[in-house]
C-alpha cells in the first residue's frame, strides 16, 4: 500500500459517520472516573500519611540515639585527683 492509497483510505474513514454511542456509556464512564479519583485520593493520602510517620519515626530515633554526638572513649579511663 503506497502513500496515496493510505491517504485515500484515511479520507474514506474520516468522511464516514461516527458509530453510534451506547446510551449508558456516559453513566458508566462517570462511575469509573469517580472511582478512579477516589482511589487516587486514597493512595495519595496513604502515601502522605506514611511519609509523615517515617519522618516522625526518624526524628524520634535521632533524638534518642543522637548520632551527631561523638561516643565517649572506651580505651582509657579519665584520671582525676593527681
Amino acid at each position: 500500500m503506497n502513500r496515496t492509497e493510505r491517504e485515500a483510505t484515511v479520507r474514506r474513514i474520516m468522511e464516514q459517520a461516527p458509530p453510534p454511542v451506547p446510551p449508558d456509556l456516559y453513566a458508566e464512564v462517570m462511575r469509573r472516573g469517580a472511582r478512579m479519583v477516589r482511589r487516587r485520593r486514597l493512595v495519595r493520602r496513604t502515601l502522605w500519611l506514611l511519609l509523615c510517620a517515617v519522618a516522625v519515626a526518624f526524628l524520634v530515633w535521632a533524638m534518642m540515639a543522637r548520632p551527631w554526638v561523638e561516643p565517649p572513649s572506651q580505651t582509657t579511663p579519665p584520671y582525676t585527683g593527681w
